[in-house]
């Protein structure tokens, strides 16, 4: 219509509410509508005598939002106080009332099967999903990202939820849940509307942008421009049953009606008021509309939209399509014998005459009626006529002339152009029809799209048909398949629903029911037959091609979609009575098939053909037992248990269900069937008195052999783990007991016990992997702060819900952070320790290194570096100062430092911060210790010296700790004895470390001595400063002095000296006894320097036999002496001897590899003596001179070298004089090889009374160290001539 049509006034008016009428809907049976509005309520009226038939009660607050169900069984209204309330559709009853939103509904609606409900909050942000049956919410809310939610609307097909926000438009998938696109429309979009076939999405918006835009649902593209005319907020959207018009309502106090073929407004309506909610009645008559006038106004949609009827209904039409012809043609004869210059009826009988193929009569009705008045129809008839003569150049003609008797109405002309495309057709036309379809598809509005559908669908049958009689079955199975694949036949179109009651297609698409009942009337066509013709022919061809599964889901798709009625006569065909019927030929390929994809991996497709024999009727057993397997590969645990349990019964007394049900019950994490249907199975197993069965029996093992293994395990885990922890899960500490406990009751021991069924799985790594990972620990590093929450503060307690010291706090935000992470153990030393217990205590201090060494996750905690605290502030921390807290940083290798506030340090996510370059770069500023070493610590002897320098910097509380917590660091395991004081506990800590090493590196030490041992440091600050290290000789200087000694130093002198330094033993401290080799000389003089009489410390000058005269401060008093006043006790500088001197490994090495009672003879180094150089090919090796080796340690010896100071006690016993400096001595002549005795000093502990006599100063009694030389040189000289 080329007219604005402008109406005023309602047809009726629907009045009894009282307040503005926000909601309607009409119901789908037709007889009723539901309002609802400000007053509270809801109102129920009849349509067709309008009158009000029930006030519905319930809401306290104005009424918002309101959905019928589809079955017009329930109604589903929501409030301004964010309540639902569910009636039942029939009786208008309240089922119930649900608080769904903390504020207004501003949405809501019912999908398609009215199962769900969807409902929206203004401001909540969240949209709930209820369950209409049980009347309960459907899983967890759907957030949104936005400010404000204005409207839910489901598609046509329920797949798809559109949600309107402030922002955007949102698409969400309703299966999963998840968001599929977003829209950016209007800046506020208000109102949603879905087309009937749910191709197209509409959308409202605000007064800023009073638009209505257009989405294709296919590619989420906006089609065309925005519909404009509207001048304010728009309402409410509403479109009509056909997918033709829109109706839409606004604040500009308009009602609009716009075509959707060209998105035009064909029409106005001027109510009252502004109008809130619009509707069109179901058959499309009618437009209802409410608003502030506080009623309802009906309005008449205007006609003229739809193609005229240009086969009016006639007695004759329907005779016509109903397919009796001859009486057809008898009534049309009688209306022509009535009146000769009825040119219509003429018109028809042409038709009926070409349906007999009597077309020289055909033409002759035609050219009568024509001749008669000129008409549509009439040059229709002719066309048709023409092309069944075959004279189609004619018809083309005939049809060109029709176009102009249609008013040029797109509709009508499109339904001219069908009727063209399929005369041609049948005229043998196929390409020229196949071209035209294709060019009217495409340019026609999407109203016709389904009629081009159906044509095409039509004449597509035709073609498979033909193929399938000249057995071109690949062709004929692509024709079929065109056809069903078209949206002619798609299951939410009205075309579908017409094969079963064409009064629904009547009613919902009058301009579909036209074409079809004018394609009916004109060529004869058979639709309703149509699809079940498709599938038939599609399902043989489909076969006859080898394309099996396709014919299986033809034939499923068939069956599925048809009534019981259709069904058994389609039964009588798939069944009949065909040398092979076609479910058994399809059967039996399906399962070679579906066998033949299950051995390919292809599950999916084994699954299908599994179905398609199942489906048709010819499963056993075994078919059942196939699917189950590949839906188990597939990880279906539920529907292969399905399938499992139909193998037990179709097949009772065999193993093979309840093997599929075990594997089911486990995948589906349901253990404890799972173990009872593996006992039945091997139950089964057992009483078969077949022998390959018995063979399968012996592969299995019964679930006690499982857990012995899984205990196994558990033992050798829990080995390296703390005796008591923590459960994240529950709070309740567990002592080791309780840890095996909570596993066997855990899923996870129910899972590998389940899965332990062969005598394989008892060989893999799989039960270690499982319960490891059940037992991974995260450990805590932190400062000890005041008040800490001990063992019998939590002891059987919940630690979530005590209350007490701030110690409490950090251990509950310590487990909360370590369950988040996904740990299900926690080990705190505060309370995981019974202290009380001095073998637990003993056990937790020296397996503490290893407990943090196996640890999943360290967590440090830094209780003084605040969120605000810049980088650096970990270095400052007085975690880095602690004794213990050494090794709990050295120990693990996975380590996260947090704040105070329990966020991460320098807010570093990563999952191992001591792979952050920035944090261990503080930590190395902090310790003096490199990054390497931080990370990849080693426990163990080797570098004594240097791990001792490190721990000097750090205090403990309690004094004994400062050796305590260093057996971890040297691999070092002792008695734990609090009270014997730090002397003691170091001094055994540090007697360990050379007995067990022979590492002399820990007698390197400045400062106080140690009432445990005179060798040995009171004081671990006594390692800070650097070992004593000299210059290294170059190789051309060993070589020149070397030349040189040859020509003073007899060379069997220096090889025998060489010899018996090769033979001493490595230093060892043992039962308080240490052996320590070394070259000592003599001291000859003692003489303190000048200075002031109480001077302290004091110089002494030093004079020794061999070497260079030196000064050593010391706190102690000595006698002096000379060689003019000798004195009875004797004085000794020693050095202590280092095999690396000869060029052969450190003792200190090898013990880290071989026991010390192991020969040392076996290790070499480049350049010692034993060293065995490897031979390059071609190359002689290199002969030493004679004597080498023994001149190059003579060499060495020359060097200067830490000596220590020994003063006589007794006879033979000497001790160490402390000395505040490294006495660096040096031998005066490296040739007077004769001057250096080669001695093993045994030092004893023992208390001396006549240590006054060698030392005038001492100002504690303790036990003292005494020195016993046992002489290994070959020449006795007596240190004092007393002896």
């Amino acid at each position: 219509m080329s007219e604005l049509i402008s109406i005023t006034t309602p047809l009726r008016e629907f009045k009894g509410h009282e307040g503005f009428v926000t909601a309607i809907a009409v119901f789908p049976d037709k007889r009723w509508m539901v309002t609802g509005s400000w007053d509270n309520m809801l109102r129920l009226w009849d349509l067709k005598t309008g009158v009000m038939l029930k006030q519905m009660e319930g809401h306290r607050n104005l009424v918002l939002a309101l959905a019928v169900s589809r079955d017009g069984q329930l109604i589903a209204s929501g409030d301004r106080d964010g309540d639902i309330i569910v009636w039942h559709g029939e009786t208008g009853e309240s089922l119930t009332k649900i608080k769904a939103h903390s504020n207004q509904i501003s949405s809501l609606d019912l999908s398609p099967d009215g199962t769900v409900l969807a409902t929206s909050g203004y401001d909540d942000r969240i949209i709930k999903l209820w369950n209409t049956k049980i009347l309960g919410q459907r899983g967890d809310p759907i957030a949104i990202e936005c400010r404000d939610v204005h409207c839910v609307r489901y598609s046509p097909s329920g797949e798809l939820l559109a949600i309107a926000t402030d922002k955007n438009i949102q698409i969400y998938n309703t299966a999963t849940r998840k968001c599929i696109t977003s829209l950016n429309a209007h800046k506020y979009n208000f109102l949603l509307a879905w087309m009937p076939d749910g191709t197209r999405l509409l959308a409202g918006g605000s007064g800023s942008d009073p638009t209505i835009r257009e989405w294709d649902a296919t590619t989420w593209k906006q089609v065309g421009d925005p519909w404009t005319g509207h001048l304010n907020h728009i309402s409410a959207i509403a479109i009509h049953p056909a997918g033709t018009l829109v109706a839409s309502a606004s604040h500009d106090k308009h009602v609009r009606l716009w075509r959707l073929s060209d998105r035009r407004t064909v029409a106005t309506f001027k109510p009252s008021s502004t109008q809130f909610c619009i509707t069109f009645s179901v058959d499309g008559n009618h437009i209802l509309s409410g608003g502030e006038n506080q009623m309802i106004s009906e309005w008449t949609t205007p006609q003229g939209f739809h193609p005229k009827a240009c086969f009016p209904i006639t007695r004759a039409r329907d005779a016509c399509i109903d397919g009796h012809l001859s009486t057809a043609e008898e009534l049309l004869t009688q209306d022509i014998n009535t009146d000769d210059n009825n040119h219509t009826s003429y018109a028809h009988r042409s038709f009926v005459m070409a349906r007999q193929n009597n077309w020289d009569h055909a033409i002759q009705d035609a050219i009568k009626s024509i001749s008669i008045q000129p008409s549509l129809t009439g040059y229709i008839s002719k066309g048709i006529a023409l092309c069944g003569k075959g004279r189609v150049p004619d018809a083309r003609a005939a049809f060109d002339v029709a176009s102009m008797y249609t008013d040029k109405d797109s509709q009508i002309l499109h339904f001219l152009l069908l009727i063209k495309v399929i005369a041609l057709f049948n005229a043998d036309q196929h390409d020229e029809a196949n071209m035209l379809l294709k060019e009217l598809a495409a340019g026609c509005p999407n109203t016709d799209a389904l009629a081009c559908d159906v044509v095409q669908a039509y004449l597509r049958v035709q073609l498979g048909i033909k193929a399938l009689d000249g057995a071109r079955h690949e062709e004929t199975a692509d024709h079929f398949a065109a056809v069903l694949n078209s949206s002619a036949f798609s299951s939410s179109s009205p075309i579908h629903f017409m094969y079963e009651d064409l009064v629904v297609v009547r009613e919902y698409t009058p301009e579909i029911l036209f074409i079809t009942e004018s394609l009916v009337q004109l060529f004869g066509w058979d639709i309703k037959s149509l699809w079940f013709t498709a599938n038939q022919k599609r399902c043989d061809a489909l076969l006859q091609a080898g394309k099996l599964q396709d014919a299986v889901r033809s034939y499923r798709y068939m069956m599925g979609n048809i009534d019981e009625t259709t069904k058994a006569s389609c039964l009588q065909w798939f069944n009949g009575k065909s040398p092979v019927p076609f479910t058994e030929k399809c059967s039996a390929l399906s399962l070679t098939s579906g066998d033949a994809a299950f051995a390919a991996s292809d599950y999916d497709r084994a699954i299908a053909l599994y179905s398609a024999v199942i489906e048709l009727n010819s499963a056993s057993d075994a078919v059942f037992a196939n699917r189950s397997k590949a839906k188990l590969a597939k990880m279906l645990w539920e529907d292969a248990l399905l399938d499992a349990q139909k193998v037990t019964e179709l097949n009772p007394s065999s193993h093979v269900g309840y093997q599929l049900t075990h594997a089911a019950l486990r995948g589906a994490q349901r253990y404890d069937e799972a173990i009872k249907a593996f006992k039945i199975m091997l139950s089964k197993l057992d009483n078969s008195p077949e022998v390959q069965t018995q063979e399968l029996l012996r592969q299995y093992v019964c679930p006690s052999e499982a857990e012995a293994a899984i205990q196994r395990a558990v033992w050798i885990e829990l080995e390296y783990a703390p005796l008591r922890l923590l459960n994240t899960s529950t709070g309740l500490p567990c002592d080791r007991a309780a840890q095996i406990n909570a596993f066997k009751m855990s899923a996870e021991y129910k899972e590998l016990l389940s899965i332990t069924t062969k005598h394989s799985d008892l060989q893999m790594g799989r039960i270690k992997e499982m319960v490891a990972i059940y037992f991974r620990c995260v450990m805590l590093s932190h400062r000890w702060e005041e008040k800490e929450a001990l063992l019998h503060d939590i002891q059987d307690r919940d630690v979530r819900e005590l209350n007490g010291p701030d110690g409490m706090a950090k251990l509950q935000s310590f487990c909360k952070v370590a369950r988040d992470a996904g740990y299900r153990w926690a080990w705190m030393d505060t309370c995981c320790i019974d202290k009380k217990s001095n073998t637990e205590l003993q056990e937790s201090v020296n397996s503490m290194f290893v407990w943090y060494r196996h640890s999943a996750l360290t967590i440090v905690y830094l209780c003084d570096v605040l969120p605000s605290s810049p980088p650096g502030a970990l270095s400052r921390s007085v975690w880095n100062k602690r004794g213990w807290t050494f090794q709990e940083f050295l120990a693990p290798k996975v380590v996260i430092f947090y704040r105070k506030d329990w966020s991460l340090y320098l807010d570093d996510r990563s999952p191992n911060h001591k792979e952050s370059p920035a944090i261990m770069k503080e930590l190395e500023d902090a310790t003096g210790i490199d990054a390497q070493t931080l990370v990849a610590f080693r426990p163990g002897m080797s570098g004594a010296r240097e791990k001792l320098q490190w721990a000097s910097k750090r205090v403990t509380t309690v004094q004994e700790d400062v050796a305590y917590s260093l057996f971890g660091i040297f691999g070092i395991t002792l008695p734990v004895i609090y009270g014997e004081k730090k002397h003691n506990a170091l001094g055994r800590l540090l007697q360990e470390i050379v007995a067990r090493s022979g590492d002399i590196s820990a007698l390197d030490w400045i400062g106080e001595p140690s009432e445990f041992n005179s060798c040995l440091p009171a004081h671990i600050t006594s390692y800070a400063a650097l070992p004593c290290t000299l210059s290294p000789l170059s190789e051309d200087h060993i070589h020149t002095q070397v030349f040189s000694l040859r020509q003073t130093v007899a060379a069997d002198l220096a090889l025998k000296f060489y010899n018996q330094l090769e033979q001493l033993r490595a230093p060892r401290f043992s039962n308080c006894r240490l052996h320590l080799p070394c070259i000592s000389f003599r001291v000859t003089e003692v003489r303190r320097r000048r200075g002031l009489a109480q001077e302290t410390p004091i110089t002494y000058g030093i004079k020794a036999e061999g070497l260079h005269d030196l000064l050593v401060t010391t706190e102690e008093a000595l006698v002096q002496f000379s060689r003019a006043k000798p004195i009875r006790r004797t004085f000794l500088l020693v050095r202590p001897w280092d095999r690396h001197l000869l060029g052969v490994p450190d003792f200190a090495e090898q013990s880290d590899f071989a026991d010390d009672t192991e020969s040392i003879g076996d290790w070499t180094e480049p350049g010692s003596p034993m060293d065995y150089s490897e031979e390059l090919p071609g190359d002689s090796p290199v002969e030493e001179e004679p004597g080498s080796p023994a001149l190059q340690l003579m060499v060495r010896l020359g060097q200067p070298f830490d000596a220590f100071l020994l003063a006589q006690q007794r006879i033979g016993e000497y001790k160490r004089i402390a000395s505040d400096y490294n006495i660096v001595a040096q031998v005066k002549d490296i040739a007077s090889v004769d001057n250096m005795d080669v001695d093993t000093i045994e030092i004893l502990s023992h208390s001396s009374s006549n240590f006054s006599s060698v030392i005038m100063h001492q100002p504690r009694t303790c036990k003292k160290l005494v020195i016993r030389v046992a002489r290994v040189t070959d020449k006795w000289k007596h240190p004092c001539k007393d002896c």
